[in-house]
């Protein structure tokens, strides 16, 4: 039966009516219905790059509507189990529970404002391994190979018979003058090599430079005295004045107790050598190596007594006792550049340039990542965190 042209009409108009009434989501079916979340799409597994092993990273798409996500695994024929989870906008997930070797497949949850879940699509057979270069840290490898590039390059120059400038230091160029002093008049020379340990860089610095004012006074054929208060430093400060006299050529002018231990305890050993310089009144102190709150006891005695005092520490609250009481006080890296200024020893001095030229390459490299964050927003910061340094 043939229908009127205006039912046909009234028909299709009513029919417009409805799919504009209708909501878009369900009109255009692309996105959830309220209250429903979409599955999780380009689900990924893949072995963690540059770790150790142990690690597969899950990464997924983010779901429209979805409040958070769950990450199941299952090995090879086994059940999914949860593994951890993800708030609503991560996208990746690092499974750290894994054994190497074994394959596992993964799928992605996500869940829902209504308890709703849509379950991602299987990755199967994953595999975790450790990786034998870490490329996160490739710019620190870089770094180092340049740094110890510019060492070798300083040392071959300085035993190539090169002059390599060094800041004049004040209390090294009186290292002579004080120990020629207490040769004068015929004093020993109390070199105290801090109150730290042998674990301590200060304190191997110190060590170090004992070795080069033990040269000096066996040279000289001056006494010196080394009180220690730590069992192994002593230990080792014994043989390091040893081998200094043999090198000065004065092998029979060592003095096993001229090098000795004291205590343990800080104070105690502070009031033990306060005694030897109020007692033996030495002609000159070195204070080289860590110093604790005991600094401000012996450099007050040193000075009491009137002897050249030549300090040194890496401890900078201990500093402003020594720059007051002492004639020569020797800051921070200065201590560790002593023993290389005295000495001139080839492979000291190319180390200490090495470091030198290492600062003024990473102080360029912060002045112009701070330029270029201040006049252009780049974050400098986060530029060479993705390099490596």
């Amino acid at each position: 039966m043939k229908r009127p042209l205006g039912f046909a009409l009234v028909m299709g108009a009513l029919g417009v009516l409805g799919s504009l009434a209708l909501p878009p989501t369900a009109a255009q079916g692309s996105d959830p219905l309220p209250g429903s979340v979409a599955r999780p799409t380009e689900v990924e597994a893949r072995d963690t790059p540059s770790d150790g092993g142990g690690s597969i990273t899950v990464s997924w798409e983010a779901s429209p509507g979805a409040t958070g996500y769950r990450v199941e695994r299952a090995a090879e024929g086994g059940e999914f189990e949860d593994v951890g989870s993800a708030a609503d906008l991560e996208t990746t997930f690092d499974d750290s529970g894994v054994i190497d070797g074994t394959p596992y497949s993964y799928r992605v949850i996500a869940l829902g404002p209504a308890g709703t879940e849509a379950i991602s699509a299987v990755v199967a057979g994953v595999v975790a391994k450790p990786q034998w270069f870490n490329m996160d840290l490739f710019g620190v490898a870089l770094a180092i190979l340049l740094f110890a590039g510019v060492v070798i390059w300083y040392i071959r120059r300085a035993r190539g018979g090169a002059d390599l400038f060094v800041r004049r230091i004040a209390g090294l160029e009186a290292v002579d003058e004080a120990v020629g002093r207490a040769t004068e008049m015929g004093r020993a020379v109390l070199y105290i090599p801090g109150t730290g340990q042998i674990s301590e860089m200060g304190t191997v610095a110190s060590l170090n430079l004992l070795g080069e004012i033990a040269k000096k006074t066996a040279e000289f054929g001056t006494p010196i005295n080394v009180p220690n208060r730590d069992p192994i430093v002593y230990t080792v400060a014994r043989e390091v004045v040893k081998g200094a006299y043999t090198t000065a050529g004065r092998p029979d002018a060592y003095q096993p107790d001229s090098v000795h231990f004291v205590a343990q305890n800080a104070l105690a050993y502070a009031a033990a050598v306060s005694g030897i310089m109020v007692r033996e009144k030495p002609a000159t102190n070195f204070f080289m190596g860590p110093f604790h709150a005991e600094s401000l006891i012996l450099a007050e005695t040193g000075a009491s007594t009137g002897a050249i005092q030549i300090a040194g520490t890496d401890q900078v609250p201990q500093l402003p006792f020594f720059i007051v009481a002492c004639d020569y006080t020797l800051m921070g890296e200065e201590l560790y550049a002593a023993s290389a200024y005295l000495s001139r020893d080839p492979l000291m001095m190319g180390a200490l340039k090495g470091e030198d030229a290492g600062k003024v390459v990473f102080l360029f490299i912060l002045v112009i990542g701070t330029l270029v964050s201040l006049f252009f927003g780049v974050d400098g910061g986060r530029i060479l965190s993705t390099t490596g340094f």
